[in-house]
């Protein structure tokens, strides 16, 4: 697909470049190479993050703004003056959307001015598409750049955006042009949920990896240790706790395991004292984040990858977890947890194998069944490869999301 001669085409989103979320950054420079001139209007400016050296020229050129800046003071003065109603309408929906959600009224105040100043830079820049990742902050920055300029948008809804806090979520999917998912789980909850909202243009398309940076491995040999790999920030939701306690079960059980964890975040303190009480803080190496290249040589090197992810008190759960596809795509055998999407990609058996979450020792049981069957792993890592070859392409993936909403080759 080449697409040349057209205006750009605007990316959304909450932060950039954030390491949790590479799967955008993969996207844009996927649309990029095939022939997009792709925007990036960031809501927050993301410091001290390690970007992929092909990612450093967009990086370079996104649109961040401050919210208090003469710039973004100034296209409030713009749009009060060309178009009073449609800019005090925006306003009045936006705090009326969110008024029952104190924490997200308080983020529309910070959210409404950034877009009507992406509203008038998108306008000089003849952007003809804005794309939304997360269907809260950036669809509502979308919405609002709609409603000043009439540009269309899209939404790309994930995870929490849709579990957690759904305020105005109606209003936003209502009047996009397309709605895009990432998996069935979603598509089923949006379709029931919101039927009037989505009717007619809810599609899902998966999240891709670049499979050039993730290739098939050789298989390793297994060392005195059973290597254990989770790549996740240290939250509540990615479930290490339970990790941990199967790696101190496997232990009393006579199967030797190593554990590695790349991730950082709120929970590391506590983490590390539970690896204390458990006996393995000697079998537990906590390395911090890591770059995508640091990620892709851990996983070369591991025996199995684990992601005990689990469902929070406030509803808050994986989407379909970007690190299964790329340990998948390397012929690594994963164990995750049957929630959210994640059955769509693991395939219990077949492509991988699942627990319930929550469940130390269904974890540990799996793990373990790993560890003596090296066979059985392999078998499991060749057919979890060829699934995510198959299904998360970001190239293929990304040429179907630009042919959906309207700015593809097709369109």
């Amino acid at each position: 697909m080449t697409i040349a001669g057209q205006g750009p085409v605007a990316w959304m989103m909450s932060r950039f470049p954030a390491v949790s979320e590479t799967f955008i950054l993969q996207e844009v420079l996927a649309a990029q190479r095939a022939g997009v001139r792709a925007e990036i209007f960031p809501l927050v400016r993301q410091r001290g993050q390690d970007v992929h050296p092909e990612a450093r020229p967009l990086v370079a050129r996104a649109h961040y703004a401050r919210p208090l800046s003469l710039r973004t003071l100034g296209a409030q003065g713009y749009w009060l003056r060309r178009a009073p109603a449609r800019y005090l309408g925006t306003w009045a929906r936006a705090l009326a959307g969110n008024i029952r959600s104190p924490r997200f009224a308080l983020r529309a105040l910070v959210v409404i001015p950034l877009a009507a100043r992406f509203a008038r830079e998108m306008q000089g820049l003849g952007v003809r598409h804005v794309h939304a990742h997360w269907a809260t902050h950036p669809a509502l920055a979308a919405w609002a750049v709609n409603r000043l300029t009439g540009i269309p948008y899209s939404v790309t809804a994930h995870a929490h955006d849709i579990y957690v806090d759904r305020s105005m979520l109606g209003p936003k999917l209502a009047a996009a042009r397309r709605v895009v998912t990432i998996s069935e789980f979603n598509r089923e909850f949006l379709a029931e949920h919101y039927p009037a909202a989505v009717d007619g243009r809810l599609d899902v398309v998966r999240c891709g990896i670049d499979l050039r940076r993730f290739p098939l491995r050789e298989q390793p040999g297994r060392s005195g240790e059973f290597r254990i790999l989770c790549v996740a920030g240290l939250r509540d939701y990615k479930g290490h706790e339970y990790l941990i306690r199967a790696v101190a079960l496997m232990g009393a059980a006579g199967v030797p395991a190593r554990l590695e964890l790349i991730g950082d975040g709120p929970m590391a303190g506590d983490l590390h004292a539970l690896c204390r009480a458990e006996g393995v803080a000697d079998r537990v190496d906590f390395r911090g984040a890591r770059s995508g290249e640091e990620v892709a040589v851990a996983m070369g090197a591991t025996d199995a990858l684990a992601l005990p992810s689990v469902i929070t008190g406030t509803g808050k759960m994986e989407g379909l977890p970007v690190v299964l596809m790329e340990a998948m795509a390397r012929g690594v055998p994963v164990v995750a947890s049957r929630i959210s999407a994640i059955p769509e990609l693991v395939e219990d058996g077949v492509t991988g194998l699942l627990v319930d979450q929550r469940d130390a020792p269904g974890l540990a049981a799996a793990l373990t069944r790993l560890a003596r069957d090296p066979r059985e792993a392999a078998r499991l890592g060749r057919a979890g490869a060829e699934r995510a070859r198959t299904q998360h392409d970001i190239v293929a993936n990304t040429h179907r999301l630009l042919d959906l909403i309207g700015v593809g080759s097709r369109s």
